[in-house]
């Protein structure tokens, strides 16, 4: 069982028993007045103004048998603060975006495992790259009613209009590297073209300078549909494409052409399918759901499959193998450290939303 309940201006989702067909429904635990989240995590994103002094982004309080308060604000530099009064403990952490300063918009990740004594603050950019984490010990457990009752807009509660989304989970959550890419998009293999969510450890693909390369790890997650994670389909016949595809809007694109070589002197850029959404190439979709599931290959030294026509990026790790904090929180956590490949810098240059809107007028021109 993963996600339980989102919050969206929009729209509102709430099941104890999960939020998909496989959620475990058998779960009577989760269905007592006071049953209690041992393990979990609240995501949200938030647009991020310039501060000059600390504002509310979500203010939440109970009283009763079980008074609690749950308060984050964002701080001056780009930071977030969580207060978390539960049971006559008080939890207070601030996370900053100390290595790479701020941005506009962010993910913060509270993640708690009671019976662990252990959780974490993790302050995160969009594209799904390094995180701020901040360690939190001996978290307390939630109760259900408190999270679904903030989940649900009570009247007790305030919700900054910069927060897109809050969602809930009943395990903690990964932070870092995410997977970008529907399973039905078609990439080219040493067979010809499969959906990339039949590909397997092992299997050959075909890069965009025609080498074979072997996936190292298929990556995959379940995420909430809407902010960084709402998806967005680059259109058929634009940027070499076969057909539509649909991406996480942080996948990155290969755009290559006489454009990219005057304007940048090389051969290839790559741009976030974020940035093409603007423009006539590509559009946001209006999710079905509360949740979309995207998955990535990994490749040994950051090449380029080609999906449909079109070369996408594989996922981009750097050298987090190197970082044992940093890859315990992500989702390659199971897997051998000395197995993962190390990606020193992105294949390409990555281009500004400016420059790519340029070049996609380019070629619906």
């Amino acid at each position: 069982m993963s996600w339980l309940g989102l919050w969206h201006r929009e729209a509102q989702y709430f099941d104890p028993a999960g939020l998909t067909p496989q959620g475990e429904h058998s779960c009577l635990l989760l269905r007592e007045a006071d049953a209690l989240l041992a393990r979990g995590a609240l995501v949200l994103e938030v647009s991020l103004p310039e501060l000059r002094k600390p504002e509310p982004l979500i203010l939440f309080e109970r009283g009763g048998d079980w008074p609690m308060r749950f308060q984050l604000s964002a701080v001056p530099g780009g930071g977030i603060n969580l207060v978390l009064e539960q049971y006559g403990a008080v939890l207070h952490k601030t996370v900053n975006p100390t290595k790479r300063g701020r941005a506009d918009r962010v993910r913060l990740t509270y993640n708690w495992d009671a019976p662990a004594f252990c959780g974490q603050l993790a302050l995160e950019w969009p594209e799904g790259g390094r995180a701020e984490i901040a360690d939190i010990p001996s978290p307390r457990p939630w109760r259900l009613a408190d999270v679904q009752a903030l989940l649900e807009g009570a009247p007790q509660s305030y919700i900054a209009p910069g927060v897109e989304y809050i969602a809930l989970s009943s395990k903690p959550e990964p932070v870092g590297p995410m997977p970008g890419l529907f399973a039905d998009t078609p990439v080219e293999t040493e067979t010809g073209l499969r959906p990339i969510g039949e590909v397997r450890r092992g299997d050959l693909l075909r890069c965009a300078n025609g080498d074979l390369v072997p996936v190292l790890h298929m990556i995959e997650r379940e995420v909430p549909a809407y902010g960084s994670f709402c998806p967005v389909r680059l259109r058929a016949p634009y940027f070499g494409l076969m057909q539509d595809i649909t991406a996480a809007p942080f996948q990155r694109m290969v755009l290559t052409g006489s454009e990219v070589e005057y304007l940048f002197g090389c051969e290839a850029v790559l741009a976030p399918a974020e940035m093409l959404a603007a423009t006539r190439t590509a559009s946001r979709v209006t999710p079905s759901g509360p949740l979309v599931t995207y998955i990535q290959v990994v490749l040994p030294g950051h090449e380029v499959p080609v999906a449909a026509g079109l070369g996408v990026e594989s996922l981009f790790l750097g050298r987090i193998r190197r970082d044992r904090s940093a890859l315990a929180a992500s989702l390659l956590s199971d897997l051998d450290r000395n197995a993962l490949p190390e990606h020193a810098q992105p294949r390409y240059p990555v281009v500004r939303a400016f420059d790519a809107a340029i070049l996609a007028e380019h070629r619906t021109a």
